[in-house]
């Protein structure tokens, strides 16, 4: 495998860390999700839960013009310095990038694959009670509300729309299942290393 750095996107619930985990596993290669924010949080100073809400969040713009460029809104350092991170984790070799704008932050990077994980509504709300114990009294509206706050952050932190399907190499149904998925973009991997 040459150095490439597999991103993915994806929606709230339909298992994008997990497919993301299981890929690293079967290439064998670095994974990082939340070891982002704890690296971030190392660099900033600030603390991990912090960097967690930061990065559900975008700033406000009128802040941004009462803001210097050495002091810019928190939510701005924490979104470079996982940008700095997320650079520094694909200088390192190949591995797997889960969300954090990971896709338009390497957009130049030569071995980059972005993929955006999507999956039907249901799938999204039962996974949400089943594997990450949402306990909202209306599960739907809050999956569908983070998915609201990753399209406002992603929107806001770069020049691309979240889940656009243009802005990644490929689109993937999660309902096929976390294996299936992760032997799928396996399968992508290979082929554009093939091709360089």
């Amino acid at each position: 495998m040459h150095n490439q750095v597999i991103t993915l996107a994806r929606e709230f619930g339909s298992g994008g860390r997990l497919i993301g985990k299981r890929l690293s596993e079967l290439l064998q290669i670095p994974f990082y999700d939340r070891e982002v924010i704890v690296e971030a949080a190392r660099k900033t100073g600030l603390s991990e839960d912090y960097i967690s809400e930061a990065e559900q969040k975008k700033s406000h713009f009128i802040y941004n013009l009462s803001f210097s460029p050495e002091n810019l809104p928190l939510s701005d350092q924490v979104f470079l310095a996982q940008a700095e991170v997320i650079r520094a984790a694909a200088q390192q070799g190949p591995c797997v990038i889960v969300g954090r704008c990971a896709d338009d932050i390497l957009r130049e990077y030569p071995g980059r694959v972005s993929v955006f994980i999507h999956a039907p509504l249901e799938q999204r709300v039962r996974r949400a009670r089943e594997v990450y114990h949402v306990e909202a009294a209306d599960v739907k509206s809050d999956v569908l509300r983070r998915d609201k706050q990753r399209a406002a952050y992603y929107n806001y932190f770069t020049n691309a729309r979240w889940g656009q399907l243009k802005n990644y190499d490929m689109a993937l149904d999660s309902s096929v299942g976390i294996e299936q998925a992760a032997q799928l973009i396996c399968q992508l991997v290979k082929f554009r290393g093939d091709r360089n």
